[in-house]
């Protein structure tokens, strides 16, 4: 997949392109659709799939001082999106001067004729421009004008409730990571860089961890504990993860300790992948080592239980 990040970088306008837009926060079920739509209609003709997002996410622009938690990294949308078959990604830099582009410009200079638009794939609640004047009524009538399809793809649902991405933040915010998975379509994930810890893990309580830190700025799931799968350079493993502040021994500070099943690595400063698969408990202060590690030994078996279930 080729990665423009900025509409100049565009030289000439694509052949035949279908196109998407949109923030694509998470790559959810509802994303997927319309990457599926894009890949179907270029298919027809041998046209190129391309998409169209945003970085940073607009509402970080609009709403500095309450932005929305993403998702996924940018570095995992870019993954998504080209698993999902886009061959172009044009991934533009949004700034308060980039938010006051009229609907009528946006269109026609940038997807029409820098783009070469032939057909637009959008979402039931599309708007573009300046307050997002540019809604499927405007859409349509430019496309009617200059010659592009617009084509409408209606919400996703999954046990009733529409797939979104603010759904799903609230969702990861209860620890609910079963309806997590029907949404997104895979896993929720976390990553980072293993840190040097307190050496506490394995010492002192008997089960090594891979130590993270987490941003309180990002989208962290509900404090506790849960199955999961980490992934390490190419291999898969189970394990269990303790999300929060560990208040056994007074931390306090936010992070995640992994602890993988039958590994035994030295992976200080590599990045690990972290599927959370399913909540067991509440994050809880104990009286000391011992009895957290009869919680722990406990926490292995049902995080085993689950991860065989979910191979089953």
């Amino acid at each position: 997949m080729k990665i423009y990040s900025d509409i100049y970088d565009i030289e000439r306008p694509f052949n035949r392109p279908a196109l998407t837009i949109g923030n694509f926060d998470g790559v959810h079920l509802g994303h997927q659709a319309l990457f599926k739509k894009v890949v179907e209609l270029a298919d027809e003709r041998n046209g190129d799939k391309v998409a169209l997002t945003f970085h940073p996410h607009p509402m970080k622009v609009l709403r500095p001082d309450n932005p929305p938690k993403l998702i996924c990294t940018l570095e995992q949308k870019i993954e998504l999106i080209m698993a999902a078959g886009i061959e172009h990604l044009i991934c533009l830099p949004f700034t308060k001067e980039f938010a006051r582009t009229p609907a009528s410009f946006f269109v026609e200079e940038i997807l029409y004729r820098i783009i070469g638009v032939e057909d637009l794939v959008i979402g039931y609640d599309y708007k573009c421009g300046r307050g997002r004047e540019g809604d499927i009524d405007f859409l349509k009538r430019m496309g009617d004008k200059l010659g592009f399809r617009v084509h409408v793809i209606p919400p996703v649902k999954v046990d009733g409730m529409i797939v979104s991405s603010t759904a799903i933040r609230e969702l990861v915010k209860k620890g609910d990571m079963r309806m997590v998975r029907k949404m997104l379509g895979r896993f929720y994930q976390i990553r980072g860089v293993v840190r040097k810890g307190k050496r506490r893990g394995g010492p002192i309580v008997g089960f090594p961890t891979a130590n993270l830190a987490l941003n309180p700025e990002d989208l962290c799931p509900k404090p506790g504990v849960y199955a999961v799968q980490v992934i390490h350079g190419e291999r898969l493993y189970d394990g269990v993860v303790n999300i929060g502040f560990n208040p056994t021994f007074g931390d306090g500070r936010l992070g995640a300790e992994v602890h993988i099943f039958d590994f035994n690595k030295e992976i200080y400063g590599h990045e690990i992948k972290v599927n959370l698969v399913e909540r067991i408990r509440d994050e809880k202060k104990f009286s000391g080592p011992e009895e957290l590690a009869a919680q722990i030994k406990k926490d292995i078996q049902k995080a085993k239980e689950i991860l065989k279930e979910i191979r089953s």
